[in-house]
């Protein structure tokens, strides 16, 4: 079975208006605008509060001309569902060196 997954970002827009049954177009903040297939729009990014942002696929946002950036992304299967998103991190402590020795006298026999 293969994994089919999208790798999508939330962009924030002024207007997100459909056109057709196979496209929208959207309009960022800072007025630049361009035609987004519907198949590559996931859905409304609801966290985000200020103003209305939705998930669009990372592909063809690098082949348009409308503002994003790429701090918040996520991950969709081929179903428009959100995976969930893991952050692995790992942390190897640093070698010391023994300051004293660790005898403890009063355990000595």
């Amino acid at each position: 079975m293969r994994n089919n997954r999208t790798l999508c970002y939330s962009v924030r827009l002024e207007s997100l208006v459909r056109i057709s049954e196979k496209a929208y177009k959207a309009t960022a903040f800072d007025g630049s605008s361009d035609i987004i297939p519907a198949s590559q729009v996931f859905g409304r990014d609801y966290e985000v509060m200020k103003s209305d942002a939705y998930w669009i696929s990372a592909w063809i946002l690098g082949k348009k001309s409308i503002q994003y950036s790429g701090k918040k992304q996520a991950w969709f299967d081929e179903n428009g569902h959100q995976l969930p998103t893991y952050t692995i991190e790992r942390n190897t402590p640093e070698k010391r060196e023994a300051k004293e020795s660790n005898i403890i006298n009063d355990l000595k026999r």
